[in-house]
């Protein structure tokens, strides 16, 4: 199983991922989510001005959020030989930044940055493949497998876990 991943940054964060790491855990999460094809998927990074237009109109939120997936494509076309798309993640930079100096009460740290990135890619190709959390039990179930991919425990993915994702 192999991962084909596009990532695009477009916020004025910059160098807070690596390309490598991201296509690991979603090797992880494909082959712990039972996925036996080459799976391609794209990632933005973007700041909150844009994901708030996202949000806005597929959401009817008009509001900033820290994570969406798309599992229709947005970018046509994009399909390769022997291999499915599973979507579009979009993370807004902005929204970890901030999220990360309210946990951290002042100038955010950019190794919590960092996971926080790592969290929300994981959370945002668990719905990809069709992981929800509409009820209490499908959240728990939803933060132990992020705890379990991410490898930490189902506790510090609680407790860090930000408002909206929740």
């Amino acid at each position: 199983m192999k991962v084909q991943l596009c990532v695009r940054n477009e916020s004025q964060r910059k160098r807070l991922y690596r390309t490598d790491a991201l296509r690991r855990l979603a090797e992880r999460v494909c082959i712990g989510e039972g996925s036996r094809c080459d799976v391609e998927l794209s990632v933005l990074l973007c700041d909150d001005a844009f994901i708030r237009q996202l949000n806005r109109r597929y959401c009817e939120k008009n509001a900033p959020t820290d994570v969406l997936a798309f599992g229709q494509p947005l970018i046509e076309g994009r399909e390769g030989p022997g291999s499915a798309v599973l979507g579009d993640i979009v993370i807004s930079l902005e929204t970890v930044e901030r999220h990360c100096a309210e946990e951290a009460g002042a100038t955010p740290d950019r190794t919590a940055m960092r996971q926080e990135v790592y969290l929300l890619f994981c959370h945002g190709l668990l719905h990809l493949l069709g992981s929800d959390h509409a009820t209490a039990q499908a959240q728990k179930e939803m933060d132990a497998k992020q705890a379990r991919y991410l490898g930490t425990t189902y506790e510090s993915c609680v407790a860090d876990r930000p408002q909206s994702i929740s």
